[in-house]
Formats: structure tokens, sequence, C-alpha cells
């Protein structure tokens, strides 16, 4: 099992948006092959950062079918948008 591990850090004020549209963006992720579960938390001392972490069984699972997948275009479309700088994705297993 591989755990992806992102900061989000979100556009000042769109904190609540961003929630509705991860709630949509579940639903396509939870879809991909090799998904296994995630978590998305929120930081306490930092009003519009969160941190998303996501079990996958490969590094490939993500890096190759998630992201290379129509699916992910749609991931893109619903959250890219409301990151600012963009984050950093590591892997740990």
């Amino acid at each position: 099992m591989i755990l992806e591990v992102a900061i989000l850090n979100i556009k000042q004020g769109l904190s609540k948006e961003f929630e509705k549209s991860f709630a949509r963006a579940v639903q396509i992720i939870s879809q991909a092959k090799g998904y296994g579960s995630h978590e998305l938390k929120k930081c306490i001392e930092r009003e519009n950062q969160y941190i998303l972490l996501v079990n996958w069984e490969t590094l490939e699972n993500h890096e190759v079918d998630f992201r290379q997948s129509p699916h992910y275009q749609e991931w893109k479309k619903l959250l890219h948008h409301f990151y600012e700088p963009f984050p950093e994705v590591l892997h740990y297993y």
C-alpha cells in the first residue's frame, strides 16, 4: 500500500467552495483503479490549509492509472483552480 500525501493551500475565502467541490471529486477518485481510501483534514492553525491522504495499492495506480485517465481531467477541473500554490505530492510506503 502506498500513501499519497499533499498539503493543500486554498485561495483565501474559497475553503467552503473547495469542500463542496471536493465532496463531488470523491465520487471520481473512489472509482479509480487501486484506490483504497482517503482522508481530507482541515488545519487548525492555518485557516485555508488541508492535508489530503490517499491510500493506493501501487504508485502506478496513482501516477499512471489515475493521473493519465479521463477521470483525472474531471478531478482537475473540480479542484485545481483552488490551489495557491499548486501542492507538492509525495508518496510513502
